[in-house]
């Protein structure tokens, strides 16, 4: 079993496959600005959502070792599909350790707003059918669809949001939902609201869009009122690290951060021998 180190930093660390947690950093800035953030994007690994739950669930183990090396007072799993295949394997495994995940805040949010509630996701975090069950617990009236969109975080993390060919893709996964006279939308990958302009020109009006960044973040504060472990001091800069080649995610972080962020590279080959050791 690992263990969270007892030394708690005043880090909150936060993990995506890649540019999709700058939404949840966002929400971070905004509602809780003292706070330090360490950010992780994982993307010599990406898309997370056409792996395996085991994939998963490795490569979650490793980012929250490492994590816990920075040693960071709390993780948010900016990332659905790892909130929907490792969660509660890793808070069995990281027990001292807050570790929130973005899915059932925002099954929480979608049910205050409709009863037709569509989702879109990974591949992987569909057929983990998590969202359906978050939200069926909520609200057992409501009904759930889900659409798996494998095209999006590649889309997304190639820049190519404007493209004509992106509007194409994003009208066909809509299409089954529009059908069923969906009343909400939930995205359910945080890389989705970069696309929202696009959503947005293509969903009807009166349909609401949840977007489960900020509930993630509204839980978060909570339970670090609840821990006690909220920062009142001015915050110190945010840490950007990732395993692929920084300089893609500098380049697309600039359009959603409106800076250009400092970013290393780290290896995680050293952190799976230790997993494995």
């Amino acid at each position: 079993m690992l263990h969270a180190s007892s030394q708690s930093s005043d880090l909150i660390g936060v993990f995506d496959s890649g540019v999709g947690g700058l939404t949840v950093l966002r929400e971070l800035y905004r509602q809780l600005p003292n706070e330090s953030i360490l950010y992780f994007g994982d993307t010599a690994r990406l898309p997370y959502g056409t792996r395996s739950r085991l994939e998963i669930e490795q490569f979650v183990r490793e980012i929250l070792v490492w994590m816990t090396a920075h040693r960071v007072k709390m993780v948010i799993m900016a990332c659905n599909t790892s909130s929907a295949l490792a969660i509660e394997t890793v808070r069995q495994e990281f027990p001292g350790l807050p570790i929130l995940g973005v899915i059932l805040p925002g099954a929480r949010a979608a049910v205050q707003k409709g009863k037709r509630i569509g989702v879109i996701s990974t591949p992987a975090t569909a057929q983990s059918d998590a969202y359906r069950q978050a939200i069926l617990e909520v609200d057992a009236t409501a009904q759930v669809w889900q659409v798996g969109c494998p095209e999006f975080v590649p889309l997304i993390e190639q820049g190519r949001i404007n493209d004509l060919y992106t509007y194409q893709v994003v009208e066909q996964y809509l299409q089954p939902l529009l059908e069923q006279e969906i009343d909400t939308l939930v995205y359910g990958c945080t890389h989705y609201p970069h696309l929202a302009p696009v959503i947005r020109s293509i969903v009807p009006k009166s349909v609401q869009l949840i977007d489960p960044a900020s509930h993630v973040v509204l839980a978060a504060a909570q339970e670090l009122d609840v821990l006690g472990l909220r920062h009142t001091r001015p915050p110190k800069p945010t840490r950007f690290y990732v395993s692929g080649d920084p300089h893609p995610f500098v380049q697309i972080s600039r359009q959603w951060l409106g800076c250009t962020p400092c970013v290393e590279q780290v290896r995680l080959s050293e952190v799976a021998e230790q997993v494995a050791s």
